[in-house]
């Protein structure tokens, strides 16, 4: 029987619920409201309305940062684009928690380049000592016929768990009382018990609890006594405040006490964002967790729960921090973080990854990146080693998508200012090439701090596009559709599924296209 329901704001005096369940409600229904205790009215929806339709959300207290989204830039003023990987992931699986509950997700929750890198690609192998191999391909845009979608896609090495250097793990868990909902606390063990079925011997796990104050539950012991670490866990309780800036210190105290000069040093945050107490500016968490990855010290984020989650501060510590952010929703994702793509999510193979397209103005009139707005970079930090960037994970694919305005072709996105009147375009052999586009890229090996430069040319030939770009582009054209983007010229949910439905090859895929289905049932009931 249900006999209580957990109401943030004050303001709620209504609750309704499916006629399957208000027949299981006890007649004394009450809610948990910040300051008072109050009492509720309990109605049972009309039969021949949707089981459940979205009544209020002032409760939802969560933060997102504000994205712009980029414009298409003429290539004859801006031939350049430089931007940092991405390798999160966190923005889809909120996305699905949201569209699973049968909310909208905010416009600023949809980071389409998570979207996009969410998903695992076919992208060979690379060869030799390089950590990544590069992918180029051009094809159609399938939401402007009249354009084409150029696709960079990056695949890290892949290497196999026992072949892994040994791991110092810090396990850093918020147990403050806003952590003690089901999908908190309780899925946040579950999650780690996954990891450490993972581990070896020579890796060794500690855990560092933080809210009122934070303090030690685990010294540093080795994964072959895994029973001493799952109990560990299973003693954890939520309750009391945040005090997310101590924990994160302590954190990394215990890191670097057992520091591992040749392995993989870690720390693995799980919380729901919410640090507000104790050294939480961002200014004074970021200096930190930057002055530890200086020391071989990095920070991955994992992101738990809803109503209060702070997505905004949680993807920035593990920019800051070299690590990678995912938001873990449900058993299966624990799994693919940390079972599926463990070499991912704890060995870095490079940092500093930074991409740098110079497009050929005698091919390309404009261009926009789509996604990518948090990371994108001025020109002249590509060659500077001293700009941060993003980093990549063993066996981890990166994937980025241009849409292109061809030379001839009119676009109403494109705006321009007069003609100039002392410049001259500079037509050189090479502009006057079947050259598209040139492909730069600079990384850093994980204990180095001078970067290593690649490059790589797409030809002006724009082909059918494989599985792997279709498929990119229909959730790349999703993102748009809920972003409801001023870039979406033609895009539309039959699109979508058709490209998706073409190139559907895993279970993670085929749940993309149950969402998009969900998604389009919810929009029709609610307009």
């Amino acid at each position: 029987n249900i006999n209580e329901v957990s109401v943030k704001d004050e303001e709620v005096d209504r609750v309704v619920l499916a006629p399957s369940v208000v027949g299981k409600v006890k007649s004394n229904l009450y809610t948990k409201a910040p300051s008072k205790v109050r009492r509720v009215v309990v109605e049972s929806q009309p039969v021949n309305e949707p089981e459940y339709k979205l009544q209020k959300q002032d409760s939802n207290t969560e933060e997102y940062a504000s994205i712009t989204e980029n414009l298409f830039l003429e290539t004859i003023k801006n031939p350049l684009s430089t931007f940092s990987i991405d390798v999160d992931t966190a923005s889809y699986s909120n996305i699905r928690r949201y569209i699973n509950n049968k909310q909208l997700p905010p416009k600023d929750s949809i980071r389409i380049e998570e979207m996009i890198n969410y998903f695992t690609y076919n992208y060979p192998n690379p060869q030799g000592d390089t950590p990544f191999s590069i992918n180029l391909e051009m094809t159609d845009s399938p939401w402007n016929n009249q354009n084409k979608v150029v696709k960079i896609g990056i695949q890290g090495k892949k290497i196999s768990n026992k072949k892994m250097p040994p791991a110092n793990i810090v396990f850093l868990i918020d147990t403050s009382g806003s952590m003690e909902d089901e999908n908190k606390l309780p899925l946040l063990k579950s999650a780690y018990k996954l990891l450490v079925e993972q581990l070896r011997e020579e890796d060794k796990v500690s855990i560092v609890t933080y809210a009122g104050s934070a303090g030690v539950v685990l010294e540093p012991t080795s994964a072959i006594n895994k029973q001493k670490i799952i109990d560990a866990l299973d003693n954890l309780h939520a309750g009391g405040s945040t005090s997310g800036g101590e924990g994160i210190a302590l954190a990394y105290k215990l890191a670097g006490e057992n520091l591992m000069r040749n392995g993989n040093n870690r720390v693995i945050l799980a919380t729901d964002g919410d640090f507000n107490i104790g050294a939480s500016s961002d200014g004074e968490l970021v200096r930190m967790i930057e002055q530890e990855r200086e020391k071989g010290i990095f920070l991955s984020v994992l992101g738990f729960g809803m109503g209060n989650y702070k997505d905004s501060k949680m993807e920035q510590l593990a920019d800051k921090g070299n690590g990678n952010y995912a938001y873990i929703d449900s058993l299966k994702e624990a799994k693919k973080v940390f079972v599926s793509q463990l070499g991912g999510t704890l060995l870095t193979i490079a940092k500093d990854v930074k991409l740098q397209l110079e497009f050929n103005p005698s091919k390309v009139k404009a261009y926009r990146l789509i996604g990518y707005e948090n990371r994108t970079l001025k020109n002249e930090d590509f060659n500077d080693d001293k700009k941060d960037a993003g980093d990549l994970g063993a066996g981890h694919t990166v994937t980025a998508l241009y849409e292109v305005v061809p030379v001839g072709v009119s676009s109403k996105y494109i705006k321009g200012v007069d003609e100039l009147k002392y410049q001259e375009v500079n037509k050189t052999v090479k502009a006057n090439s079947d050259e598209l586009l040139t492909v730069k890229l600079r990384y850093k090996e994980p204990k180095e701090s001078k970067s290593q430069l690649i490059s790589k040319i797409l030809k002006n030939d724009s082909k059918k596009a494989s599985s792997d770009l279709r498929f990119a582009m229909a959730v790349a054209e999703m993102g748009l559709i809920m972003r409801d983007s001023e870039f979406k010229g033609n895009a539309n949910i039959g699109e979508v599924l058709e490209l998706a439905n073409n190139s559907k090859n895993d279970d993670y895929r085929k749940e993309f296209i149950q969402l998009v289905n969900k998604y389009e049932n919810m929009t029709r009931k609610n307009d």
